[in-house]
């Protein structure tokens, strides 16, 4: 594929939330994340969490994809901004997803769109959500 070495890591999440209160996240690395429960409360909430993953490992990409393409040292910086926009229908999901990438650097615009087009490649992310994984629910 990209030839892209990752190095191994837990992964995954626990998200709990009590009868009252907003629900905590706690990352199979022991990252902590308490989100919010009502849509006008500031701080994130489950679906900026998916936008939050999708920006940031956009950005990590990019200045991948700038290292493999021999421009890293030219390279100053990415931003991603991802925003969507739900179905209309009657499923409760986000129909569209948009990803706005900055990036800056000392090159021309075809190495820029060489390096967002090799970052959406490359990110895990970008790459999950054009071909949806099957979600395996176990209730217990």
């Amino acid at each position: 594929m990209s030839g892209v070495r990752v190095k191994a890591r837990p992964t995954g999440a626990e998200a709990q939330v009590g009868r009252h209160g907003a629900p905590t996240v706690v990352s199979a690395t022991g990252g902590n994340l308490d989100l919010v429960a009502a849509g006008s409360q500031p701080g994130f909430n489950p679906v900026d969490l998916l936008y939050a993953s999708l920006s940031a490992c956009m950005v990590l990409s990019a200045r991948i994809a700038a290292s493999q393409l021999g421009v890293l040292d030219q390279f100053s910086a990415a931003v991603a901004r991802a925003s969507g926009e739900k179905a209309e229908d009657e499923t409760i999901r986000i129909a569209a997803i948009t990803v706005v990438l900055e990036i800056t650097g000392d090159f021309d615009e075809d190495t820029r769109q060489a390096i967002g087009r090799k970052a959406e490649d490359i990110c895990t992310i970008s790459n999950t959500l054009h071909t949806p994984p099957e979600i395996r629910l176990d209730i217990r």
